[in-house]
């Protein structure tokens, strides 16, 4: 933490002497190989669970664990507003400052940089700080979703930081975000906000049927199965967006269905580059295809759209009753109207 800046920014001065100018800024969608920042990556993965792990502790118990998610700004990630006690907190990673802000409702704050050091350090700065700001927290230091867990007061394995690695996966997120959030308006059933699971380190919108699930088998490493079961009690179809590992070695948007009605893995996805994943039991779009095709937006809608009919008619959802009347452009029925309301004369607001 640094408490001794007189910075607004609470930065030392050689860290804004050094802070990171984007190369990409004009790129909506920069490449991210996996190979290329697999060390950020997993650092990064490592502090999104710090500051996930801070909000899971304090934040009320919501349906699906929905109170544990961050969400993507025009910055990089928050946890949003989070209670302690009287007051508030919030923790945000900032990936144009390469900061991580800590903000207090009594209006007091710290800073810490973000750079190439070790998880133990960071976990230290992390909780010390909140300590300092009286608004103090205990996690249960060990990660989740991974194999080989180090816990992060031991971890000096996870040491690499690269701003343009972290500023070009935050980029890819916003515009995942964004894209995500409009396909989300076309449902009116049950629906998760777009969130981002520090667990899996991925983007996820989710629609429910509304009727229940079976219960799911658990067998994610390193989560209790009464996570995942909460998780999945109710029947969904779900969609994002993820920068790879294991079986999938890049990055690439996802959907899958819970429980998987038959017939869904043969179904007729589009685009032609999506591709079913036996392994990982999921729809796959790979990003590479997104971003080098004419009309990215289009691409990932037609994803989502076509792995949700496949989903919502092979289950019987009742579709009638949870979805607008007007067809989603990446359905089969033209254009419908814009996400949010034009304040204008057509539409008298």
């Amino acid at each position: 933490m640094t408490a001794h800046s007189t910075d607004p920014s609470g930065l030392p001065g050689t860290a804004r002497r050094q802070r990171f100018t984007p190369r990409l800024v004009t790129e909506a969608w920069p490449p991210l190989p996996l190979d290329e920042w697999a060390d950020t990556y997993a650092t990064l993965h490592m502090m999104t669970q710090v500051v996930g792990k801070v909000r899971l502790a304090c934040a009320p118990m919501v349906n699906h664990w929905w109170q544990v998610a961050l969400y993507v700004t025009p910055r990089g990630l928050t946890t949003s507003a989070v209670p302690h006690g009287t007051r508030l907190f919030r923790i945000d990673f900032d990936f144009l400052d390469h900061a991580l802000k800590v903000e207090v409702s009594d209006g007091s704050r710290r800073t810490i940089e973000l750079r190439s050091r070790p998880i133990a350090e960071f976990y230290r700065d992390v909780m010390d700080g909140l300590v300092a700001l009286g608004v103090p927290v205990r996690i249960w230091p060990r990660p989740v979703e991974i194999e080989d867990p180090i816990p992060f007061d031991q971890d000096v394995t996870h040491t690499t930081y690269v701003p343009e690695h972290a500023h070009r996966c935050w980029q890819v997120l916003g515009q995942a975000a964004r894209v995500m959030a409009d396909f989300r308006s076309g449902f009116t059933g049950k629906c998760s906000p777009v969130h981002f699971f520090w667990g899996g380190f991925d983007l996820a919108v989710t629609r429910f049927s509304g009727r229940g699930a079976p219960e799911h088998p658990g067998g994610i490493p390193n989560l209790a199965d009464r996570v995942t079961r909460e998780a999945y009690s109710r029947e969904c179809s779900s969609c994002g967006f993820w920068p790879g590992s294991g079986a999938v070695k890049e990055p690439a948007f996802y959907a899958y269905a819970y429980p998987e009605p038959e017939g869904y893995r043969d179904a007729a996805v589009r685009p032609d580059a999506a591709y079913y994943s036996d392994e990982m039991r999921e729809y796959i779009l790979p990003y590479e295809a997104v971003r080098s095709s004419r009309d990215p937006d289009r691409m990932i809608l037609e994803f989502f759209q076509s792995t949700y009919d496949a989903c919502a008619d092979l289950a019987h959802w009742n579709r009638a009753d949870l979805e607008r009347g007007e067809p989603h452009p990446g359905g089969t029925g033209g254009e419908r109207p814009p996400a949010f309301p034009r304040h204008d004369k057509e539409s008298g607001s």
